[in-house]
């Protein structure tokens, strides 16, 4: 019985890689299958701007000449200048139950890392922690929102099995709306008018119709308000504009809001409606002949939304605008007639954000975790 791993070179190694992915959830009954044609938008190296300034290698694993896993192997410079970090990262592991496969894999991932000049390596990214990262560890009985991964449940013990080590946790919150709407107390709302008063805050909706224009304030406050998170890393003009173009289909005006102080935004918040309640008919990711159908016709169907979002910068950030758009948002989302939604990812050690979101009833529902190796 022989391993072989082998670098993509070619086009049709290249499809292997992102046609794996099916393959690999092939019983992964609550996995909810992306768009094919986004994951290769994902991979596009030419068209990708996050690729101008990372590296980014793909293996491929086999088990006797057959398709046992994938992996890939990133550097990412922004954040290594941000953070004055020297690290690699690791990412779009997909694989069979086989430790050997993994080991081998992870190996090789390993080994191109390090001859980038790094000294250890985290992930999964794909391909950053602006994109879906972390392994599922705890929620396996519900499918996953949107941008969330929903992982193998073996994962986790192959990935350890593997060398590699905890390096953070993300958290994932659920809370029905009604629920949460009767969560909202007299004191909260009274709390937040004061706020609001005291320091001359309005919130206003953020406009899809100039979206360009709302994307710059929003980078401005985001690489502000998360600068001292673990793992951020800033957004370029052109990676946030490419994001920002992907999603504004799905969005939903009433629930995008900016927090403004004497006119000037100070925080955002940004809730979508969880496509993947479409997404999850669409089960080969191919949108012809019916997927596109399927799509369209399902987007004003969608009865959850992810809360994907939040930011205030820095020197308003004592003020508690975190449960002001909270509060706003379940209102809203209650009034439009969605039954649910989930706030993530949050870092496990976030704690005045997670007791917020706690206050709302919200349940811990869905843990992720990021790993490391040391090279």
């Amino acid at each position: 019985m022989s391993i072989e791993i082998i670098p993509v070179k070619t086009a049709a190694q290249k499809k292997a890689f992102i046609d794996y992915e099916w393959q690999a959830n092939t019983d992964n009954k609550n996995w909810v299958s992306p768009l094919r044609i986004e994951r290769n938008k994902l991979l596009d190296t030419k068209k990708n701007p996050f690729y101008s300034h990372s590296k980014i290698e793909l293996f491929l694993g086999y088990r006797d000449n057959k398709l046992a896993g994938r992996i890939a192997a990133l550097t990412n410079e922004n954040h290594n200048k941000f953070q004055k970090d020297n690290i690699g990262f690791w990412g779009f592991l997909e694989c069979a139950d086989d430790q050997e496969v993994v080991n081998a894999l992870f190996d090789h991932a390993a080994k191109w890392v390090k001859n980038e000049g790094k000294d250890s390596m985290v992930g999964p990214v794909n391909p950053s922690t602006n994109d879906e990262c972390g392994i599922l560890i705890e929620g396996f009985d519900t499918p996953p929102f949107l941008m969330m991964r929903h992982t193998q449940p073996f994962y986790p013990k192959l990935i350890e099995n593997a060398g590699l080590t905890k390096a953070k946790d993300l958290y994932a919150w659920f809370s029905g709306t009604k629920e949460a709407n009767e969560n909202i107390t007299d004191k909260m709302e009274r709390v937040s008018r004061k706020v609001m008063e005291k320091y001359n805050i309005t919130l206003r909706n953020i406009s899809v119709k100039n979206l360009r224009e709302e994307i710059k304030l929003v980078k401005e406050i985001y690489n502000d308000a998360w600068s001292n998170n673990w793992g951020f890393v800033p957004f370029t003009d052109a990676e946030i504009d490419y994001i920002a173009n992907d999603l504004k289909d799905i969005a939903d005006e009433d629930l995008l809001y900016f927090a403004e102080r004497q006119g000037k935004p100070i925080g955002f918040s940004v809730t979508l409606p969880n496509i993947n309640e479409v997404m999850a008919k669409i089960p080969d990711g191919k949108l012809f002949p019916t997927g596109i159908f399927k799509l369209l016709f399902g987007i004003k169907k969608i009865k959850t939304v992810r809360v994907i979002i939040l930011g205030v910068k820095k020197e308003f950030q004592p003020l508690g605008l975190g449960s002001i758009f909270y509060i706003n948002t379940i209102r809203k989302a209650y009034e439009k007639g969605y039954t649910g939604g989930e706030m993530s990812w949050i870092l496990e050690d976030n704690h005045a954000m997670n007791r917020a979101i706690e206050a709302f009833g919200s349940k811990l529902y869905k843990k992720y975790r990021m790993y490391k190796k040391d090279l």
